[in-house]
C-alpha cells in the first residue's frame, strides 16, 4: 500500500524569520493520524531568514539528522562542536543522554533551506556524538545512514538505512523491500512515480505491504528513500 502525504498538507506554522513544514506532528500542529511512521518522529523543512536561527536549546534519546539544501548551517553544541554545515551535507547528532546546541544561518543576505529529521533510537541512553559528511558522488544512489556506517554512510542508532537518490529525467530503478519492512519516501525535489503514484517537490510517501519499489523520474528529481522495520 502506498499513501501519499501532499506537500501543502502538512502542518505549518510561520513565524516570520522561520517557515517550517511538519510532515509529523510537532510543537504545536497535532494531528494524531501522523504521529511519525515506524522510527521516523519527525521530518520537518525549514526556511530560516538571513542572519536567523535556533538559539540553545536541549535534546535527549533521538538521532536528529540535518540534511542542507540551500545556504550554510552554524552549528554549536556542549560537546564542543563548532561548524559550518553548507549545502549538499548531512549531519547527524546522537542526544541520547543529552546535548545542547544552537542552529542558525549565517549568511546575513540569503536564506538558509534544509530538512530536519528525527529518528528514535534503538535504545535510550546513548553517548552523545556528532558526525558530518558529503556525499560527492554525482547522481545514482547514495547510502547516506545505516546502523554499521558501511559503505562509508553515517552511523545511525537504530535498524534502518537512508538512500538519497538523484534521478535524471525518464530515468527508472527499482527498489526491492525485504520482509517485515517499511519504506518512506520524501521528495527533494522534482517529479516521481513510484509504482504509478506520482509524487512531486516536498511530498512525502508512506509504503507497506509492498516488496519491490519501481521509481521513475518524470524530470530531474531527488528522493529520500528511508528503509525501515515494520510495525510489531
Amino acid at each position: 500500500m502506498i499513501y501519499l502525504r501532499k506537500a501543502n498538507d502538512r502542518g505549518h506554522a510561520n513565524h516570520g524569520w522561520l517557515d517550517s513544514w511538519h510532515t509529523f506532528s510537532f510543537a504545536n500542529y497535532y494531528d494524531e493520524q501522523f504521529m511519525g511512521f515506524s522510527a521516523l518522529r519527525v521530518i520537518n523543512e525549514d526556511f530560516i531568514d538571513a542572519g536567523q536561527g535556533f538559539g540553545t536549546h536541549p535534546h535527549k534519546d533521538m538521532e536528529i539528522l540535518t540534511y542542507v539544501l540551500e545556504g550554510t548551517v552554524e552549528h554549536k553544541d556542549s560537546m564542543g562542536n563548532m561548524e559550518q554545515i553548507p549545502a549538499g551535507e548531512f549531519q547527524i547528532m546522537s542526544a541520547g543522554t543529552g546535548i545542547r546546541h544552537s542552529e542558525y544561518n549565517p549568511d546575513d543576505k540569503n536564506r538558509l533551506h534544509l530538512y530536519q529529521i528525527w529518528i528514535l533510537p534503538e535504545k535510550t541512553g546513548i553517548e552523545p556524538r556528532y558526525a558530518q559528511k558529503r556525499f560527492d558522488s554525482v547522481g545514482g544512489k547514495q547510502l547516506v545512514l545505516s546502523p554499521d556506517a558501511r559503505e562509508g554512510s553515517l552511523k545511525v542508532y537504530q535498524d534502518m538505512t537512508l538512500w538519497r537518490w538523484a534521478l535524471p529525467k525518464d530515468e527508472t530503478h527499482t527498489y526491492a523491500i525485504a520482509d517485515k519492512r517499511v519504506v518512506w519516501i520524501q521528495v527533494v525535489k522534482g517529479m516521481v512515480e513510484v509504482n504509478g503514484q506520482t509524487a512531486t517537490t516536498s511530498d512525502g510517501l508512506a509504503i507497506w505491504q509492498e516488496n519491490q519499489l519501481t521509481i521513475k523520474a518524470s524530470e530531474g528529481s531527488e528522493i529520500l528513500l528511508f528503509d525501515l522495520p515494520a510495525a510489531d
